[in-house]
C-alpha cells in the first residue's frame, strides 16, 4: 500500500505495524503496482520507485495531474489523469497525450459547479483491459482497449462522479460514488442501477472493492460538498444493494467528507481507511477498525 500526504510518501506492508516514508516532496497523485509505485509531483515529474530501484522522470506535463493508474509495470504502462480532462499515456519513459480522450463528441457537456474547466478525478481497470476514467463533472469515459481508444458509458448514473472502481474478480463490473450516492453496473456501464438503500444522505465521495469478494463494497457519503458535511463511512455484502454504517473503531461521523482515495483495499484484503491525520486498518472486510498510525501532515490519499 502506498499513503500519501501533500508532502510525503509512505509505504505500509502486512509485515510492518507503521509505514515507512519513501519520498519527501510536492505530491500531486500516487499509483501503486504489484512491485511499482509511482508518485506524482505537482511539477509534472513522476517518481518510479520498486524494491531495489528509483527514478525519476520528467513527463512535460503541465497541466495539474489529479489521478494516475499503472497498467503495466514491465515495461512501464501508466495512465494519467489532469485537470481540463486530459489524459496523458507514459510507456518506457515517452509521455504523450491521448488523442482520442481529446476526441470524445460529449466533451462539450462536461462543467465543474464553480464554472472552471472540469478534470479526470480518477482511473479504474480490469484484468482484461478495460479502463474507465470518471470526468468532475461529465460521468465516466470508458476504453475496451487499454486507454487507446474512448467513448462515454450509458448515461443512466448520476454526472457528478467523484470516484469509479472495479473488482479483479468481476471485470463486468463498475462501482461509481457520485453526489447521488453509488450506482452500479454489471455490464462494463451499458447500464447502472441505483444502490443508495441505507444511506442517510447520498452525496458520496470515496469508494473501494475488496480484491477477493466484488459485493464486498466500502463507500462514503456525507450531507454535501461543504460546510458540516457529517462525513460517514458505510459497507456492503451485497454489490451494494444494502449499506451498514461502520462505527466499530471507526469515527460515527466526521464533519467533513471522507474524500476520494481516502478507503482502499490491499491486494490481501486488508482495508484502510483515512480521516484528517489518522489511518485507520481493518482486517475483518471493514466491519471493525482501528487505529494504526498518525500521519506527519493529513493523509490525502491511499492507493
Amino acid at each position: 500500500m502506498l499513503i500519501a500526504t501533500s508532502r510525503t510518501a509512505h509505504t505500509l506492508s502486512e509485515a510492518r505495524p507503521a509505514p515507512t516514508q519513501i519520498f519527501e516532496g510536492d505530491i500531486a497523485a500516487i499509483a501503486q503496482g504489484s512491485d511499482t509505485r509511482v508518485i506524482a509531483l505537482k511539477n509534472g515529474d513522476l517518481f518510479i520507485c520498486t524494491q531495489t530501484s528509483a527514478q525519476t522522470l520528467a513527463t512535460g506535463i503541465e497541466r495539474d495531474i489529479e489521478c494516475l493508474i499503472a497498467l503495466d509495470e514491465s515495461p512501464l504502462h501508466l495512465l494519467i489523469g489532469t485537470g481540463e480532462s486530459r489524459v496523458y499515456a507514459c510507456k518506457d519513459g515517452k509521455t504523450e497525450r491521448v488523442e482520442s480522450f481529446d476526441r470524445l463528441s460529449v466533451r462539450d457537456k462536461w462543467y465543474t459547479p464553480w464554472g472552471g474547466p472540469p478534470d479526470v478525478r480518477s482511473f479504474a481497470k480490469t484484468t482484461d483491459g478495460w479502463v474507465y476514467a470518471d470526468i468532475h463533472v461529465g460521468s465516466i469515459m470508458r476504453s475496451p482497449d487499454r486507454g487507446e481508444t474512448w467513448q462515454p458509458v450509458t448515461p443512466d448514473l448520476h454526472d457528478d462522479v467523484h470516484q469509479v472502481a472495479t473488482s479483479p474478480q468481476a471485470d463486468n463490473r463498475v462501482y461509481a460514488n457520485t453526489a447521488r450516492a453509488v450506482y452500479v453496473s454489471d455490464d462494463r456501464g451499458r447500464s447502472w442501477s441505483h444502490r443508495a438503500e441505507g444511506f442517510p444522505y447520498y452525496y458520496g465521495r470515496a469508494i473501494a472493492v475488496h480484491p477477493r469478494d466484488p459485493d464486498c463494497v466500502l463507500a462514503t457519503v456525507s450531507k454535501g460538498p461543504h460546510g458540516d458535511a457529517a462525513g460517514q463511512l458505510y459497507r456492503s455484502d451485497n454489490a451494494g444493494k444494502t449499506w451498514e454504517h461502520v462505527t466499530g473503531g471507526f469515527p460515527e461521523t466526521v464533519s467533513h467528507n471522507i474524500d476520494t482515495f481516502h478507503i482502499a483495499f490491499s491486494k490481501c484484503g486488508r482495508a484502510l481507511a483515512a480521516v484528517d491525520h489518522t489511518l485507520y486498518t481493518s482486517r475483518d472486510r471493514g466491519k471493525s477498525w482501528e487505529s494504526a498510525w498518525r500521519a506527519p501532515n493529513k493523509i490525502r490519499m491511499i492507493a
